[in-house]
């Protein structure tokens, strides 16, 4: 119905202004009362046509071709032309949602091209927290919605598994094993003071066995061997980490190593081939590269005094990989303390030279979670010691819960997680209303109990009261919606919207009865209810949260 609407007033603006080339806007009014679609294209030409905007609305309206979907057109305000759409056009949706059934609100805009979507990507050095738990809802939220837009989506972990942290992690273990407690003064000042430290020395000094995706690794049980409690402990916190995500209903298709950017030469082959586009100098014992070239504000550090790279190399190295993988489009679901990495990486990539495009690739970065309960903070986990894991907010709330508070808000502003509310049964609680909606209807289709395909042929034409109209024209905005918030990369579109549509559909339930005696209204009411049922557990779908059929 948009791509229409926009036909007909570019052809009504090639009439009364065949000189000029203007973008169309159309948008849906927050009222039903200003009808089902608005532009403000007259407002648009009246500075190039030099003429009053209410004027320019009146000459597009006469001159748009006739509609067999227009009841009527409104010009409101300064010159805003709104559309009241019939009731043929407005119960066209239903039969659209019931004849593609899972499959309404999906689209081919990706065209297949390959996408790879990163995130959670935690250090492997403890329990996931909150923050991976955020990242982790908006990554699989990102990576839901790309596919449903038609791309060919990559979901991918990236394990820091070298560097300072990770010898933090053998140090602690080893520190442990040797039976020094966390707080006896010689444990490692920049140790790891968590239980499951505890945990990782025992299966040590056990020589247990631990599998984490694709590698296996069995403990040696020797004390001075750090390789093999490093190798170990790295092991047993990714198999932690697998599990936690598994709670969490979450999925990888690859798993990548930075260590692995080392043992096969990439690191080294990018930092040389840096060093051969003429982007790089040496200072001061030090290998800098040029990012001022590309938009930074100075030069950085590559190679430190001592031989070793700094953070943002081995991430060139490894953009780079994916980039001849044939990822056309890369997006990093990240913390907001990587915001600093993004100019560096960007413009690594460009002093490579090899074709990557400006801007590539993309980033969402989440800010902070702030867990509260009872009305007070809570900060700590006891097996984690310093922080909130993920599993802690899943055994308390539930993984859909926890999923949906993760993503119903804007990634980049700030989130307080309230378990109170979480876990409240009440309509205050938004995955509740929303998981209510969709189990109210349910139940009224399991009363009536009759063949559900009837409804695909059904009389619509009952549907004409106020709730109705408001039910289908949020049904409209759904492809859209969808549409939307993958170009946006923002998740919390659909949660909003599932929230807006939970609250049409309760008042309407509120309102009216269903099984009624007249057979064409109930058939009516039937249709649009299964059609929203529809619509809601595909929308749930995008955030991975489960539609309920009994609540």
């Amino acid at each position: 119905m948009k791509t229409h609407l926009t036909q007909l007033l570019a052809n009504a603006a090639k009439t009364i202004a065949p000189e000029l080339q203007v973008a169309i806007l159309l948008e849906r009014p927050k009222s039903a009362d200003h009808g089902d679609f608005a532009t403000n294209l007259a407002l648009v030409l009246a500075k190039p046509l030099k003429q009053n905007p209410r004027a320019i609305a009146t000459q597009l309206i006469a001159a748009m071709p006739n509609s067999d979907y227009i009841a009527k057109t409104e010009i409101a305000g300064a010159g805003f032309i709104n559309f009241f759409l019939n009731s043929h056009s407005q119960q066209k949706v239903v039969k659209d949602i019931l004849q593609a059934g899972h499959q309404y609100g999906r689209n081919q805009n990706g065209q297949g091209q390959k996408v790879q979507v990163e995130f959670v990507s935690a250090n492997p050095t403890g329990p996931l927290h909150v923050g991976h738990g955020r990242g982790a809802a908006v990554g699989d939220c990102l990576a839901r919605l790309l596919d449903a837009n038609g791309w060919d989506v990559t979901r991918e972990f990236y394990y820091n598994d070298a560097g300072a942290q990770i010898d933090n992690l053998t140090i602690s273990v080893l520190a442990r094993c040797k039976g020094i407690s966390t707080e006896h003064e010689s444990f490692p000042e920049n140790g790891y003071r968590g239980e499951y430290i505890n945990d990782i020395a025992a299966a040590y000094l056990t020589k247990h066995t631990v599998i984490a995706d694709d590698i296996e690794v069995t403990a040696s049980g020797d004390i001075n061997n750090l390789d093999s409690i490093r190798a170990f402990s790295v092991a047993y916190l990714r198999h932690e980490q697998d599990l936690d995500l598994k709670a969490f209903q979450i999925k990888f298709d690859v798993f990548s190593l930075e260590s692995a950017l080392y043992t096969t030469g990439k690191v080294k082959d990018t930092v040389q081939a840096l060093i051969n586009s003429g982007h790089t100098y040496e200072a001061n014992d030090a290998l800098w590269l040029k990012t001022t070239d590309f938009g930074d504000d100075k030069d950085r550090v590559m190679r430190k005094t001592d031989g070793s790279y700094t953070y943002f190399v081995p991430d060139i190295a490894y953009h780079t990989d994916k980039w001849n993988r044939g990822f056309v489009r890369v997006i990093n679901e990240q913390g907001a303390d990587h915001h600093s990495t993004i100019t560096r990486v960007r413009a690594g990539l460009q002093a490579l030279n090899i074709g990557i495009p400006n801007g590539w690739p993309d980033y969402v970065l989440h800010q902070m979670v702030t867990v509260m309960r009872g009305g007070e903070e809570v900060k700590l986990s006891k097996r984690a010691g310093s922080y909130v894991t993920l599993r802690d907010l899943i055994e308390e709330v539930g993984c859909d819960a926890t999923r949906y508070f993760l993503a119903a808000r804007r990634a980049d502003s700030q989130l307080v997680f309230d378990i109170d509310l979480a876990r409240a049964q009440t309509n205050d609680n938004p995955v509740f209303y929303i998981q209510y909606a969709h189990a109210r209807i349910c139940s009224v289709l399991t009363q009536w109990n009759g063949d559900k395909s009837l409804l695909l042929s059904a009389d619509l034409s009952p549907l004409d009261n106020p709730h109705e109209t408001a039910l289908m024209q949020r049904l409209s905005a759904y492809s859209e919606t969808v549409e939307n918030a993958a170009n946006e990369l923002a998740p919390h579109v659909i949660a909003n919207y599932l929230k807006d549509l939970a609250s049409d559909l309760h008042s309407y339930y509120n309102e009216y009865k269903f099984l009624i005696e007249d057979e064409t209204v109930k058939m009516a009411r039937l249709s649009l209810i299964y059609a929203t049922q529809q619509v809601l557990k595909n929308g749930l779908d995008l955030l991975g949260v489960t539609a309920k059929e009994r609540m």
